[in-house]
């Protein structure tokens, strides 16, 4: 069987970078070399300070690089040295969770394989196979067709994009009843035929991949004259932009209808915690629903950079010329992101928005003071938080006693980060 000695993978991203820092970590005799068009990006990836964040992945690239990992800008080169292209020559989806990949990489639930039925395809699905058995048991390595192995990726995202989309439909039930969706999510998942797995609700699901996934399966039934399961998954996206609306609906209402030159405080950029992607994140889209009120936000996030929530919140789709300068300011930390606001939002789950000192941000903020929590990171805090003086406002759950349960009064227009911008005509 032909032996791969080395590897070249095209592209240093949230996938690239991770992978194949992983594989030649456990793969000490093979060369990875990882390539990019992006010059800055490969300087990050060879410098102390990686170009993105993720737990474990800085170890493991510092044990490894310059001895079997280089990343490099010689694309040609590296690919003309190859004896095997990631990306290019075989179909090898990745099923990675950022926050947790390289514990994914190191230890999958499985590999899968996809190449041509023919002799030369299935040459190069076992030289695939046999570097993932370093440290992959072999009856977790599974080996379809091309196109079984891309459904599959699909279909394993659209699954999971489609539990987080009921269990926040089931929470917009619950805040209209008085239910409490954690406790039926709890209920529904000691349901062995359910399990427990994705029923979080929240203010709506975010990265790179269960949107553009789901899009494209809706995209493949449409092309292929299957309208009525296109229109079955495209619901999954329209939930979730309804819930992030609806969440945005909540913190306007409560605030007495109006958030025009009010400051609220955002806590948490990323799309979820422990990593500083911000792609597709829900907090762009409250930001913009929130901005296009008038409101003054003041946001903070521990892993994303003040840049790249600027370049965020200035995509065309989201804001209009000034108002990111006019209507954001970046905050160093959480507490100066609270002070003098009127509401503070949290839209990632870090774990430290569990430790922070609310008395003293109570005494800083303007009265009534709000907590929005659409995370659901606080549950554990509420009597607490009452006690001090705060009035909370949780996803799928009616907090206190004082006010009914909610059903939101007004509607916001929807809008995609894919759809052109809307320009409003100036007056």
């Amino acid at each position: 069987m032909f032996e791969i000695k080395k590897i070249c993978c095209i592209g240093a991203g949230y996938v690239g970078g991770p992978t194949c820092s992983v594989i030649a970590r456990m793969c000490p005799e093979i060369r990875v070399t990882v390539v990019d068009v992006n010059e800055s990006r490969i300087n990050a990836w060879n410098s102390p300070t990686l170009p993105i964040y993720e737990p474990g992945l800085k170890e493991v690239v510092e044990s490894c690089r310059g001895k079997n990992l280089f990343f490099s800008t010689n694309i040609d080169d590296a690919i003309k040295e190859a004896d095997l292209v990631f990306i290019s020559v075989l179909s090898n989806p990745e099923f990675l969770a950022e926050g947790t990949a390289i514990n994914d990489l190191k230890n999958p639930d499985r590999v899968l394989i996809g190449g041509d039925e023919t002799p030369e395809g299935q040459r190069a699905v076992q030289a695939l196979c046999a570097v993932y058995e370093h440290w992959v048991p072999r009856e977790k390595i599974l080996t379809t067709n091309t196109w079984s192995s891309e459904l599959s990726k699909l279909a394993a995202n659209a699954f999971l994009a489609q539990r987080i989309s009921s269990i926040n439909s089931i929470s917009a039930l619950c805040e209209a009843t008085g239910a409490d969706v954690e406790e039926v999510a709890t209920a529904i998942g000691m349901d062995q035929r359910i399990g427990n797995k994705f029923l979080k609700a929240s203010v709506g699901f975010g990265g790179s991949c269960f949107q553009k996934d789901v899009l494209n399966l809706v995209y493949l039934c449409e092309a292929l004259n299957l309208p009525e399961v296109a229109r079955y998954w495209q619901q999954v996206i329209d939930m979730n932009d309804y819930q992030r609306r609806r969440f945005a609906s909540r913190i306007i209402d409560s605030l007495f209808n109006t958030v025009t030159d009010k400051k609220i405080a955002i806590l948490g950029f990323a799309f979820k915690k422990d990593t500083g992607d911000t792609r597709e994140s829900s907090s762009i889209y409250i930001s913009k629903y929130l901005m296009d009120e008038g409101a003054h936000l003041h946001i903070y996030d521990p892993k994303v950079p003040r840049e790249q929530i600027v370049v965020d919140l200035s995509h065309p789709g989201v804001s209009e010329d000034d108002q990111v300068s006019r209507l954001v300011t970046i905050s160093k930390d959480p507490y100066e992101a609270c002070d003098g606001a009127h509401a503070v939002v949290i839209c990632t789950e870090w774990d430290m928005f569990k430790e922070l000192d609310y008395e003293r941000i109570h005494k800083k903020m303007l009265k009534p003071a709000f907590i929005f929590d659409g995370r659901r990171v606080l549950d554990g805090l509420h009597n607490e938080l009452q006690t001090i003086g705060f009035q909370i406002e949780t996803i799928g759950k009616k907090v206190s006693s004082k006010r009914i349960p909610y059903a939101p009064s007004g509607e916001i227009p929807k809008f995609s980060l894919q759809d052109p911008p809307n320009k409003k005509p100036k007056v």
